[in-house]
């Protein structure tokens, strides 16, 4: 017995790829990203100067890279990386 379809994602709901192709229309149409937002409230010198960290903490993830993890010599630590055995073996 076939039913109506219950469960999953709704046709045109919200996803990544949605959200991007949204965000390059505006773009194109002469609206602003959001990153191009907040550096322009950033380097407003009008702006109040809470508001201007603000921004500034908001898009330093997408410009700037985090710096890597470094033992007590400073030294860049390597990231772990962890074989799983063999679950299935011959034995």
């Amino acid at each position: 017995m076939k039913g109506k379809k219950t469960g999953g994602r709704r046709k045109g709901s919200k996803n990544k790829l949605n959200r991007q192709k949204e965000l390059q229309k505006a773009a194109e149409s002469g609206g602003k990203t959001p990153l191009e937002y907040m550096l322009e409230v950033m380097r407003d010198p009008k702006a109040a100067d809470e508001r201007r960290d603000e921004m500034a903490k908001a898009a330093a993830p997408y410009v700037h890279a985090r710096r890597a993890p470094e033992d007590k010599q400073g030294r860049t630590v390597p990231p772990m990386i962890y074989h799983m055995p063999n679950l299935e073996s011959d034995e």
